[in-house]
């Protein structure tokens, strides 16, 4: 009943203010099928127009290849009224020296400078699993390329950025069932730049 009402409370409050969303996820962390997280994100925008914000993101393993995530986001920038939802499908999987490749097919509905703005982007992702200090983490690297649709002036842009991040297990005894992950995007063309940091939380 608590985590109910606390999910209702986060849902209500984003639903009624200015939403955002940066930052690739944590699909490349590996997970069971059928596996169900939240995930709070405290991310900062170095860009124009850009501060610092939050979002809740709902991830879920689909199947042994497919992960499922959605969600949204406030900040007091120019970018508002924005929800994103993706698949992370997965093409290689991270076995003995081999990393893993996936690619992460991502949707947003957004208003960003006064400006109504659909964007479809593919994200080719590598990761590999290390061992660091006994306790396993997962860096990855992605570079979403998509198309960022005007709906005002039926015109698009191509967007590119370069992302870098890092997902494991909290190394706390207590908290072990928690997952940590951290993510520095870099905007290379019409993205923004920024820095994400974000804690998730078993459903199931």
């Amino acid at each position: 009943m608590k985590k109910i009402k606390l999910l209702s409370f986060a849902a209500a409050t984003l639903l009624s203010t200015n939403a955002w969303s940066l930052g690739t996820g944590i699909s490349s962390f590996p997970m069971m099928t059928g596996k169900k997280l939240i995930s709070s994100e405290v991310l900062g925008v170095t860009s124009t127009g850009g501060g610092i914000g939050a979002q809740v993101r709902y991830t879920q393993k689909l199947s042994k290849k497919a992960v499922f995530d959605a969600g949204l986001g406030i900040s007091g920038g120019e970018m508002s009224n924005r929800f994103f939802t993706g698949v992370d499908y997965e093409i290689f999987p991270d076995y003995y020296k081999q990393p893993k490749v996936s690619v992460k097919t991502t949707m947003e509905l957004a208003k960003e400078f006064e400006v109504s703005r659909t964007k479809l982007s593919l994200a080719p992702t590598v990761s590999k699993g290390f061992s660091f200090w006994g306790k396993e983490a997962y860096p990855y690297f992605s570079m979403p390329v998509g198309l960022s649709l005007d709906g005002d002036t039926k015109t698009y842009e191509s967007t590119i950025s370069a992302n870098l991040g890092i997902n494991g297990n909290v190394p706390l005894e207590q908290y072990k069932h928690l997952q940590a992950n951290a993510e520095i995007q870099v905007g290379l063309k019409d993205s923004f730049t920024s820095i994400l940091v974000g804690l998730s939380y078993p459903l199931q």
